[in-house]
């Protein structure tokens, strides 16, 4: 969807994240609402109720606001495909895995980082921020957190990989193994 008049304001919380994944995220950065149990929402809740209950945000406003931040989010992704054929190509692509170690060291992209508190040091005093830094999780939703965190600190060619490992096992190598997380 990419107009605001697909956003129908009785739409459920739940429908609403369906369609716009990063809703929530939006919608907690502008107006904090969705992130801790104080400003949390039920999935039941229409967005006009749940900006009604909140300090009465401006309902046209909130999806103005999501609509943009859906575009930011596809313009942060990268698809399997894409980066599976810039590394193919020869492009030096930064890789960075932020999943547990358990799962790292399961199923990896070739030469990725794992990230903790150690590398952080290294990332943030050694890499040259203008190169590309692909970022990646279990299923691509982690990932758009840490990539938004490294452009609001100054890294400018940062992306998430779109679907995760799990998506690029899938589109690209099925001989990396895929997993469920219990």
């Amino acid at each position: 969807m990419s107009s605001v008049a697909a956003i129908d304001p009785n739409i459920t919380m739940r429908e609403l994240l369906e369609q716009f994944p990063g809703a929530q995220r939006a919608m907690f950065r502008k107006y904090h609402i969705g992130g801790c149990s104080s400003c949390g929402f039920s999935p039941d809740e229409t967005l006009a109720g749940v900006c009604a209950r909140n300090e009465d945000v401006d309902v046209e406003e909130a999806i103005d606001h999501i609509v943009a931040s859906d575009a930011a989010d596809r313009a942060m992704q990268i698809d399997p495909r894409e980066l599976a054929d810039r590394i193919a190509s020869g492009e030096q692509i930064n890789l960075l895995d932020v999943r547990t170690r358990e799962e790292y060291e399961a199923v990896k992209l070739p030469a990725a980082h794992l990230f903790t508190q150690e590398f952080m040091q290294e990332l943030q005093s050694r890499w040259v921020k203008e190169d590309p830094l692909v970022i990646y999780d279990h299923q691509g939703h982690r990932s758009m957190d840490a990539a938004a965190y490294f452009q609001g600190h100054g890294f400018t060619n940062v992306k998430s990989l779109r679907g995760g490992i799990d998506a690029y096992s899938v589109e690209v190598d099925s001989t990396l193994p895929r997993y469920q997380l219990e």
